[in-house]
């Protein structure tokens, strides 16, 4: 196994050489995460603008199920899609388990509660600061949710780089339902805990470094985007 220094040192090899196994376990791990994000904000934006906006029965359970739900287990998510996915489950005629699609229902499913339950406070805000106006000018339940998700699209967009950022750094349900099998779904999360049971931390540590990378420029995008939209704004 070698020192850690050593390992240290054929890391930043990998890292600076562009591996090319290396390249592509990142380049699916983008993949999948974006992919995830982007189907979890279609569903969890407007859901969340809607329970913001909207008055009907059983809101206030939804909103206390959507804030329940943003602390799903991973491994329990992986589990039920897994058996959604298996042969003998109702989607199992699709044949996609252990593919990176897999992965992305599972990734859709984690952050989908977490995007919306975000977004509806935001909106929420929103809605308390501009409803008499809305409300004056016309504005239904659905054109005021549209109006606000677009007044808020900076601070829904801080949203969407946190359910990215959960996305990325997932584990146990993209392990369950992708397999991790070598150059099909073999993500970096998947691949920093084979190798380091294998004791093999030179590409531990490359993939390590990649995601600690990857999660300080979410975290510093966010910020940005916040503080940017506070300065034009007010």
């Amino acid at each position: 196994m070698g020192t850690f220094s050593d390992s240290l040192t054929l890391a930043a090899a990998l890292v600076a050489h562009l591996d090319p196994r290396f390249v592509d376990i990142v380049a699916l791990s983008l993949r999948v995460s974006l992919t995830a994000t982007a189907l979890a904000a279609c569903v969890g934006l407007p859901l969340g603008a809607a329970i913001a906006v909207g008055r009907f029965p059983g809101r206030q359970a939804l909103t206390v199920l959507l804030n329940a739900m943003m602390g799903l287990p991973p491994v329990v998510v992986g589990l039920v899609v897994y058996l959604l996915l298996s042969r003998a489950g109702p989607l199992g005629a699709f044949g996609v388990l252990f593919t990176p699609a897999a992965m992305i229902v599972a990734q859709t499913i984690l952050i989908t509660p977490i995007i919306a339950a975000l977004s509806r406070q935001v909106v929420a805000d929103a809605w308390g600061e501009y409803r008499e106006q809305l409300t004056s000018l016309g504005a239904g339940t659905f054109s005021a949710a549209l109006t606000l998700i677009w007044d808020t699209r900076y601070s829904l967009a801080t949203v969407l780089l946190a359910g990215f950022g959960r996305a990325i750094a997932e584990v146990g349900a993209v392990m369950i339902v992708g397999g991790n099998i070598d150059g099909v779904t073999r993500v970096m999360t998947t691949t920093i805990a084979l190798e380091t049971s294998k004791g093999d931390l030179p590409l531990a540590l490359a993939l390590g470094i990649v995601l600690i990378a990857i999660v300080l420029i979410i975290n510093a995008l966010a910020q940005y985007t916040r503080e940017w939209a506070r300065v034009r704004y007010g």
